[in-house]
């Protein structure tokens, strides 16, 4: 794996296996909910996190940084304590670009900038999962971590093949151990 910054100070990362990555938004104040939905991700394979924004907490963004694996993340609407910490952690104004392999990603937290500039878009702060495929741009919210919407807690997997999206959206009752799933798979042109 090799991590890199381009000429205009973007992460880029190549990554020549399959590519896992997991997808989080929305922690809130809930870090065992965070510690919980990143444990599972990383179990299921994912080899770099993104977070969508509203983590709150430092302690949910050393939740990232202790996984050992290449994340980054955004400044959600609530983050504003956690602005004096950017040069610590991997956290950005939105939206942020980024790149890994040959996939542009779009990161934001409001999803203000829905525009299909990227291949994959990913946004938060609406607490509800979603992703459409939609003129070769993937767009995806993980839905919400934190269970303040609904009495869920949610993520999701996003895998990338030769061929395919395939995004398993995980959810479970907070209490709940065991996660579900339901696969989501689009055919890339």
């Amino acid at each position: 794996m090799v991590i890199y910054r381009n000429h205009l100070n973007k992460v880029e990362i190549n990554i020549n296996t399959s590519l896992k990555i997991a997808i989080l938004s929305d922690s809130h104040k809930k870090i065992d909910l965070t510690n919980d939905a990143v444990s599972n991700l990383i179990s299921k394979g994912a080899t770099y996190i993104v977070h969508a924004g509203d983590l709150e907490l430092e302690e949910n963004l050393k939740i990232l940084q202790n996984t050992n694996i290449p994340y980054v993340s955004v400044f959600g609407n609530n983050d504003r304590r956690l602005f004096s910490l950017q040069n610590k952690y991997n956290i950005y104004k939105e939206p942020y670009y980024f790149k890994i392999k040959d996939f542009k990603f779009k990161l934001m937290h409001l999803p203000f900038y829905m525009t299909p500039d990227s291949n994959i878009v990913i946004s938060g702060h609406t607490h509800y999962f979603d992703c459409s495929y939609i003129n070769n741009t993937l767009f995806l919210n993980p839905g919400e971590v934190c269970a303040r919407n609904k009495d869920l807690t949610e993520c999701a997997l996003l895998e990338i093949t030769s061929n395919q999206y395939i995004i398993e959206y995980n959810y479970k009752k907070p209490k709940d151990i065991k996660w579900e799933t339901k696969i989501i798979k689009y055919d890339r042109n």
